[in-house]
């Protein structure tokens, strides 16, 4: 509980920041390109780390990354690369600043094929949410065949830091799957605004 009285995913009780998220963004389905870079990026930079680490420094990432703009960040220079390296805002890990870059001429050429990046993740589940029905959050799986099968196809076509536990967190940021606790406020209503 919270001094609102709703019950929440106990992940995000320490921290207002993690509240917003959680109350706002997680588990949403996101259908929109732009959008989904975003949280591709951010979960990469992600990997080995907390995910409240990256989200108090997101609009850091959002200026040193151009507004998460995949076409302009497939276009940069080995200078603008090595500038990102010395930007302490962000985190500053050479294999992931340069991971953002190809990623982001990996997703053009998925929005080549697929039309949008979109149509080809959201493919996977033929457009429809997973609706999982967990109890604890200690129950909530680190990844799955689904998030297996989907970083596999991901790494076939170039991308980086895609694994399937980053895969698996992507999915649900994005509502892939809705994975709030069956006790959480949001369980419900996101299922319900997904129908």
């Amino acid at each position: 509980m919270d001094t609102d009285n709703k019950t929440r995913c106990k992940w995000c009780l320490k921290d207002p920041l993690y509240i917003k998220y959680h109350d706002e963004e997680w588990g949403v389905p996101i259908y929109n390109d732009e959008k989904i870079f975003e949280i591709l990026l951010l979960e990469t930079f992600q990997a080995g780390l907390s995910w409240i680490t990256i989200l108090r420094k997101r609009e850091n990432f959002r200026k040193a990354f151009d507004n998460f703009d995949y076409k302009i960040i497939s276009n940069y220079s080995n200078k603008k690369l090595k500038e990102l390296q010395l930007d302490p805002g962000i985190v500053r890990n050479k294999l992931k600043i340069n991971a953002a870059k190809t990623n982001a001429i990996s997703f053009l050429n998925v929005q080549k094929e697929f039309e949008t990046f979109s149509n080809y993740i959201w493919g996977f589940t033929n457009r429809k949410q997973i609706k999982n029905n967990f109890n604890a959050h200690n129950k909530l799986p680190e990844k799955t065949k689904l998030s297996d099968k989907i970083s596999n196809d991901l790494k076939k076509r170039g991308f980086k830091f895609v694994g399937s536990t980053i895969i698996y967190a992507q999915m649900q940021a994005m509502g892939i799957v809705n994975d709030h606790t069956l006790d959480c406020f949001r369980h419900k209503e996101i299922f319900i605004s997904n129908i």
